[in-house]
């Protein structure tokens, strides 16, 4: 088992390599513009935010609406870090995530014991408060937003970022604490029963995903350059809502991969002008019809390689 679960992350980190060193030169030779470049950062910070909701949502079944307060905290504390203290990114970084949890100790403690839209609502207020503390306080930028941050931030570390990120992710899910989140999701009652301490494992999964978040924010900030609080509103957290629920809860691949063509897909729709904002919502509408009857992408490569395996052993 334990041999296995090393062969499976050697390949998972070679694969990993290797797709670094094809982008890395594509980029490099100028094949891959930078506007495609940015695409890409994007699309590995929108991966660690989906996968870190993912944690929260999908494997304990926390419906929370406050993920992008998270990821402002990230954002501004470790832009403030660089800006006046000038210490080193990865230090930056770390701070933003360590602040980001703390908050989301202090902000699960009493939230958690609220289950469904009471959850949703809090978290949802949660976000808002951040938005205008953040407003409301001008040295840090105020409503106008935060510029002079340095730009840190390139491909090689947003991709390693969320490569970790998924390593850390992947563990947790596959260990005994991810099979007690699994059971607080499937039936919290029963959990309880069986003497698991429900409230505990909420919040670990709650504190891992906002630190992940807060991380996130960090990358975010130093490659944008400037940051303003509408950024990081509600409507920031319905779009990593939509990126797990279409990948599929509690679905690590398939919240990759829906991560990937959603980050994508409004910067394809471009050229349509203002009709992208009218064919966006409704292939979102045709992706959730289909993610319904069981026809995601995710679920489709699982049955792939269920009836490879069966024509294997065949």
């Amino acid at each position: 088992m334990v041999k296995s679960s090393f062969k499976r992350l050697g390949i998972f980190i070679l694969a990993s390599l290797i797709i670094f060193v094809v982008f890395s030169l594509l980029i490099y030779k100028g094949i891959l513009s930078a506007y495609y470049e940015r695409i890409l950062i994007l699309i590995c910070i929108n991966i660690v935010l989906a996968l870190s909701l993912n944690l929260i949502l999908g494997f304990t079944g926390q419906f929370t609406l406050g993920h992008s307060g998270f990821m402002s905290i990230g954002a501004y504390t470790s832009a403030m870090i660089t800006i006046k203290l000038n210490l080193p990114f990865p230090l930056a970084l770390l701070s933003g995530g360590i602040l980001a949890a703390i908050i989301g100790f202090l902000i699960g403690i009493p939230t958690l014991k609220l289950k469904g839209d009471y959850l949703a609502i809090t978290t949802l207020g949660f976000c808002q408060i951040i938005v205008v503390i953040i407003q409301n306080i001008p040295q840090i930028g105020g409503a106008q937003g935060l510029t002079g941050i340095p730009g840190k931030t390139n491909f090689a570390w947003a991709f390693f970022i969320m490569i970790a990120s998924i390593i850390v992710i992947y563990n947790i899910v596959h260990s005994s604490q991810g099979r007690a989140m699994i059971s607080v999701r499937e039936d919290e009652i029963a959990a309880e029963a069986m003497g698991i301490n429900t409230t505990k494992y909420k919040i670990m999964a709650f504190v891992v995903g906002a630190f992940l978040a807060g991380i996130a924010g960090g990358v975010y900030s130093h490659y944008m350059m400037y940051i303003e609080p509408q950024s990081f509103n509600f409507l920031k957290s319905t779009d990593f809502v939509v990126y797990v629920v279409l990948g599929g809860i509690g679905n690590i691949p398939g919240c990759i991969l829906s991560t990937i063509v959603l980050t994508y897909l409004p910067e394809g729709l471009r050229g349509f002008g203002d009709l992208r904002m009218v064919i966006y919502p409704i292939l979102l509408i045709v992706i959730m019809i289909l993610n319904a009857k069981g026809m995601s992408p995710s679920k489709l490569l699982r049955r792939k390689s269920k009836r490879g395996n069966y024509n294997a052993t065949a």
